[in-house]
């Protein structure tokens, strides 16, 4: 099955696509990776949604990423005594260290770690910003605020705090739990909640291994101030708009999202934008044209996927949002303006052999009218630094290793198959010429463009351009 579109679809799956019907149809309208959400359900409902996607995988002979979303450090305050409190304008409010339940004036706040990062001056934003609390004073065992922006706050509320970076944990017990979940269940990547530094992708990383990829969800405005250094230390970004939303003023946030694709792009690793893309069609059969104008404008700047949270996960209309997610990549995809804006954006290859070669293989594919570029890859290296280039051809990424299929199946133009090891140059361009004429990407008499690395199967070893003419 061959996706007429560069860009992918991630779509979370939770009680409203359990099912083995809804998931196989969410595959077929468009979904390419399935996000599980460890903020909600068992690891019993993980488990069984996942053998149902690796059963739908072997039906219809493609590689299906599956990403273990991590709930993260989410702050929230304690209980009231009443459930709810109305909080006023100009008031004072006090969260501190007594569990006892709250009032009107104080409450429970569970993190030790936050009396010590907050200082005067700074905001407190709580209930995804609904009310904001300004900071007067901290000393250790109390925080006293005065509200700014009144309302009802209730219990267990989220609290944001975006001027400060936290001194928590990446991994809480929790995560480090459902993290061992889900790496012994074979998730393909696995998402960080709220990173906020490099430091918090090594911590994981040390754990991951090789198990999964790593990718790293940018929700918290500190991020922003070593944004490099995680983009590096990742194996992909996800902008997530929910958090980063709530922490950033609302007109910040559309300049930050373009700021983080551009950096992703330069370093060649793949970027999803999430978030209320399609947040209407929870309860509607369509979405608003503000939504469609969103999800398009994400493909027009070149992400290299586009997800769908409570749309597919618990909606009304999962299958619809998928369907209206592929028919929204498919029509920006068929715009002359979207060839030139990708052109317009296309980075300057760095300074080493992979890129070069990738490059090259770009402009070679363009000139000679090539139907698809072909990429032969162990680790994903070579088919990630072509997909960095956005060629006009499609690229078909063959790989020996299922793992790397699968983890591919998130980036920006690849299409992924399996095939056996080769061995030599002759074998290579028997097999390309091949598996582009099975895949659909080619008839007889094509040119075909393929690059390799040799000896063949060394990770990271790009270095090798040839054209080929396919026979049948």
């Amino acid at each position: 099955m061959r996706r007429q579109r560069q860009a992918k679809i991630v779509a979370t799956l939770g009680p409203a696509s359990a099912s083995r019907q809804m998931i196989q149809a969410l595959f077929e309208a468009g979904a390419d990776v399935f996000r599980f959400n460890f903020s909600h359900g068992t690891h019993a409902d993980h488990q069984a949604r996942y053998q149902i996607v690796r059963e739908v995988e072997r039906e219809v002979g493609r590689p299906i990423a599956v990403l273990a979303d991590l709930q993260g450090p989410k702050l929230r305050i304690g209980q009231f005594a009443d459930g709810k409190v109305t909080l006023l304008q100009g008031q004072t409010f006090t969260l501190d260290r007594d569990a006892t339940p709250g009032d009107g004036s104080r409450v429970c706040l569970p993190h030790p770690e936050l009396f010590e990062a907050i200082a005067a001056g700074q905001s407190l934003l709580l209930d995804d910003g609904k009310l904001r609390l300004q900071v007067e004073y901290s000393d250790g065992a109390r925080i006293r605020t005065r509200v700014v922006n009144a309302g009802v706050l209730s219990d267990r509320k989220g609290v944001n705090v975006p001027d400060a970076v936290l001194p928590i944990p990446a991994l809480t017990e929790k995560d480090r739990r459902d993290l061992a979940f889900a790496l012994d269940m074979g998730a393909d990547w696995i998402a960080l909640s709220f990173v906020q530094r490099p430091e918090d992708v090594f911590e994981a990383r040390g754990l991951i291994g090789n198990r999964a990829a790593v990718l790293s969800k940018l929700e918290k405005p500190a991020a922003l101030d070593r944004l490099d250094e995680i983009v590096q230390a990742s194996d992909a970004i996800m902008v997530a708009r929910g958090d980063l939303g709530v922490e950033l003023p609302p007109e910040r946030v559309p300049g930050t999202q373009k700021r983080i694709l551009r950096t992703c792009r330069q370093h060649g690793k793949p970027i999803v934008i999430a978030t209320q893309m399609l947040e209407s069609m929870i309860t509607a059969p369509v979405p608003t044209r503000a939504e469609v104008s969103d999800v398009a404008s994400a493909i027009y700047d070149g992400s290299d996927a586009v997800m769908l949270s409570a749309e597919s996960a618990n909606g009304s209309y999962p299958l619809q949002a998928v369907t209206m997610m592929d028919r929204v990549i498919a029509e920006v995809e068929r715009d002359p303006l979207y060839r030139n804006m990708i052109d317009a954006q296309h980075e300057v290859p760095q300074p080493n052999r992979s890129d070069a070669i990738c490059s090259a293989l770009r402009d070679v594919a363009g000139i000679v009218g090539a139907t698809t570029t072909v990429t032969y890859t162990s680790s994903g290296h070579t088919s990630l630094r072509a997909a960095r280039e956005r060629p006009m051809a499609p690229i078909l990424s063959i790989t020996p290793q299922l793992a790397t299929a699968r983890r591919l199946a998130l980036v920006w133009g690849v299409h992924s198959t399996i095939s056996d090891q080769i061995h030599n140059e002759s074998e290579m361009v028997s097999a390309a010429c091949q598996t582009a004429l099975k895949e659909g990407f080619a008839k007889k008499g094509d040119q075909i463009a393929i690059t390799a690395g040799m000896p063949f199967g060394q990770p990271g070893s790009t270095n090798l351009l040839r054209l080929a003419e396919v026979w049948g």
